[in-house]
């Protein structure tokens, strides 16, 4: 038999590759195209995709309701400006951020105990507690969070290297390369190791203990796993995210005040892992990215967009922000309604529709077929002795 010959021999590598090696340089080769606005909207999103896959381990794979993500965020964005800045510390900013992950989690390990005992709308209600009494410390501690004004933020730096405009200049390929397009960088590494160690966790042994919690907690005991061990685990691991998503945050922002981080916020998250999807980290992903650009993009094209008023003004209609959240709390109900597993949910439907499709496909369609015998030779053949 001859070997198959030209294009029909070679193998196609899997969608899932291509779409693993696309996704990446796409991305790294956006900052030489676009402008400083769409470059900060995608930091804002990649910021609040890594929050929304600490919330999505906590509240979609764990089960465990959480009002009080906004507090952990406060805490990493102040404690990143206050071991960075002066006053403070003034240590390296790598350094700072390491420890300002590591003092989010820290606040998450002093809230296990509660985390570990509390469930349901109770565990809600105590959460949404943290961002009442952390909004409440951070106009109160005016010397480290700068009170009502808020705080300006130290830049990012790995030696003499900083995420500013000035220092040093860079031109690459002829496109200069500004601060947001430096942040572009640093953000999308931050997000990858986030979503290569959250993958990771759900994959492994840790991942299934709290799937195994989630849907019964008798059930999970019985098979040996520490409730409430990993209950303050969860809680933890998901606090460590929101603590990076706010150090990230903050450099974006260059300045952080008190008021950002409030109860709304918290909201938004758990629309985003609901809209995308609980317990995915592609749906948290997709939701952040939903939720974060919808208000920045009706802003930006309010002039052309009706019933919605300009920015700052309130004639005309709706303000972008407001006109935004009902958008996206009407995309909660619809979610809730018709796809109660969000986006990540809808998209794989979609992929196994299609893969059911190509499978229907006519023996003409998937090439030459091997020579059948005729069905009137099986019926007078003889059997032989």
């Amino acid at each position: 038999m001859s070997e198959p010959t030209g294009t029909a021999g070679l193998r196609r590598p899997p969608a899932r590759t291509v779409l693993l090696l696309a996704v990446p340089a796409l991305l790294c080769a956006l900052p030489f195209y676009l402008d400083a606005f769409w470059l900060r909207l995608g930091l804002f999103c990649t910021a609040a995709a890594i929050g929304a896959v600490g919330l999505s381990l906590l509240t979609g794979t764990a089960g465990q309701l959480s009002l009080g993500h906004a507090f952990f965020l406060a805490v990493g964005a102040y404690g990143y400006v206050w071991l960075a800045g002066e006053p403070g510390p003034g240590l390296p900013p790598p350094l700072a951020l390491v420890l300002a992950v590591a003092l989010a989690g820290l606040a998450g390990l002093l809230f296990g105990p509660v985390a570990g005992r509390v469930r349901g709308i109770y565990l809600g209600v105590a959460t949404l507690a943290l961002v009442f009494l952390g909004h409440h410390l951070l106009l109160a501690a005016g010397t480290v969070t700068g009170g009502f004004n808020g705080r300006s933020v130290p830049p990012m730096a790995f030696g003499g290297f900083a995420f500013t405009a000035q220092e040093p200049e860079l031109l690459v390929l002829g496109v200069p390369f500004g601060a947001e397009e430096r942040l572009w960088y640093l953000g999308l590494a931050l997000f990858a190791g986030s979503w290569y160690t959250a993958r990771n966790l759900l994959r492994g042994r840790p991942g299934r203990a709290l799937v195994a919690l989630r849907d019964s907690e008798t059930a999970a005991s019985v098979l040996g796993v520490a409730v409430a061990r990993h209950r303050s685990a969860a809680f933890v691991v998901s606090s460590m995210y929101a603590g990076l998503a706010g150090v990230l945050l903050a450099l974006a922002f260059r300045r952080v005040v008190p008021d950002y981080f409030g109860l709304a916020l918290s909201v938004d998250y758990l629309a985003m892992i609901v809209i995308g999807g609980l317990g995915s980290v592609a749906g948290a992903t997709a939701g952040a990215c939903f939720v974060t650009a919808l208000p920045l993009l009706m802003a930006r094209y309010a002039d052309h967009l009706p019933f919605l008023a300009a920015p700052g003004t309130t004639e005309g209609g709706l303000g972008p922000t407001e006109a935004a959240r009902y958008l996206y709390g009407a995309a909660v109900v619809l979610v809730l309604l018709r796809a109660p597993d969000g986006l990540h949910g809808a998209a794989a439907r979609l992929r196994r529709a299609t893969t059911r499709l190509r499978s229907r496909r006519t023996p003409a369609d998937t090439g030459p077929q091997a020579p059948r015998p005729p069905s009137s030779a099986a019926r007078t053949k003889e059997p032989t002795s």
